[in-house]
């Protein structure tokens, strides 16, 4: 038997929800404001997406975005918003927190496995800005953690391909190492043939262009920099090459 792969879609909304499950995805990670690296979404659009699509949803837990170094306000936040989209129905929960010294925060995190109960967690990638990968693997192994998010501590999957092969090396198939950032099929091809990689995440974004006609050219509600007349969907035709590549039984 050939090997099994997950391919996860990243998604903010019901339409790039839709086209992912189109384009071959197996499960959504589902957040708010994928162009800020993602937020905790609302239950209303867990629940729109539940009804569209039939495929696995993993709930992005994150209260804001910056870095993820949390207070005990926003841990208890956390706690909530786990329990919620447990209660909810979601199949698993995303989620990550460090402390200052750039040491994953093993306390919190007990406290959202804790939350989870039985729903899987993958460990987002606050992996990718922890200090010590390998610590923070064994650590994730003994909390029950059962896939860890990551680029190879890399700007793309491409770049940290040494680090993502090595990781894959000591998670001895006790923790999914979940390949992000970057991820298209000329990555995937790559990444399929020089590693065992069998779980690969990514947005397939391309950008959509607002339906205002009218366009007042003195008022910006958005970041500076950012087109507010501009915003990321789902390419389904993206997430089908790659969902075409992993069906094609390519090995490393």
């Amino acid at each position: 038997m050939g090997k099994q792969y997950i391919l996860e879609c990243c998604v903010d909304s019901a339409e790039s929800a839709v086209r992912a499950k189109e384009g071959g995805a197996d499960r959504l990670e589902l957040c708010s404001n994928l162009v800020i690296g993602g937020t905790t979404p609302t239950v209303a659009l867990y629940e729109e997406i539940r009804k569209a699509v039939d495929i696995r949803i993993h709930v992005l837990i994150r209260p804001r975005f910056g870095d993820f170094l949390y207070s005990e306000q926003e841990a208890a936040l956390i706690c909530r918003e786990i329990e919620t989209f447990r209660q909810a129905g979601a199949d698993g929960i995303v989620v990550g927190s460090l402390q200052a010294d750039g040491s994953l925060h093993t306390g919190q995190m007990e406290r959202f496995l804790e939350q989870a109960k039985t729903l899987p967690v993958t460990l987002h990638r606050a992996f990718d800005m922890c200090r010590d990968p390998f610590a923070a693997l064994e650590q994730a192994k003994r909390l029950g953690i059962h896939t860890v998010l990551t680029s190879g501590q890399a700007p793309s999957c491409l770049a940290g391909l040494p680090l993502l092969q090595k990781l894959l090396c000591a998670a001895k198939d006790q923790i999914t190492i979940l390949a992000g950032a970057g991820v298209d099929a000329h990555a995937v091809e790559i990444l399929l043939a020089q590693t065992k990689l069998t779980a690969f995440h990514m947005s397939g974004k391309k950008i959509a262009e607002s339906g205002m006609r009218y366009r007042n050219p003195n008022v910006s509600m958005g970041l500076p920099g950012m087109n507010e007349y501009e915003r990321w969907e789902t390419d389904p035709q993206k997430v089908r090459a790659v969902r075409r590549l992993l069906d094609g039984g390519v090995s490393a």
